[in-house]
């Protein structure tokens, strides 16, 4: 079996409980002081952390503009783009048709001979 001890009620006199209570008090007005500083020390670093985030969230806000920015132009030049591409298919085309016909006719310089040579010929008729 515990043996259980009783405890005797201890008499305190009233200048003991002041002196008691009063190093109680400064002992927690203390930590009190300490906690108050802690809390003053992150109250600046949360405003300076504020004051960055104001600055990012700008920067984000001019990135976002820019970025919309050439998102439209991308827009327009895949625009451009395509009807490009239609105008060079036609353009191909077209080279096609005239060099079919550039085969058929005869170049300059065999047509001054062909004229030269007719030329000769009906000198000689």
């Amino acid at each position: 079996m515990k043996k259980i001890e009783i405890k005797t009620k201890e008499v305190y006199s009233k200048d003991e409980m002041k002196r008691y209570l009063g190093s109680l008090h400064e002992n927690y007005m203390g930590k009190l002081d300490v906690l108050a500083e802690g809390i003053k020390i992150i109250s600046k670093k949360q405003d300076q952390h504020t004051k960055i985030l104001d600055s990012h969230t700008e920067i984000l806000d001019q990135h976002t503009k820019i970025l919309d920015s050439h998102t439209e132009m991308i827009g327009v030049l895949m625009e451009d783009v395509s009807i490009l591409k239609e105008d060079v298919s036609i353009l191909k085309e077209d080279m096609q048709i005239v060099k079919k016909e550039i085969k058929k006719k005869v170049d300059y310089d065999e047509f001054i001979s062909l004229v030269q040579r007719v030329s000769k010929i009906e000198a000689k008729i």
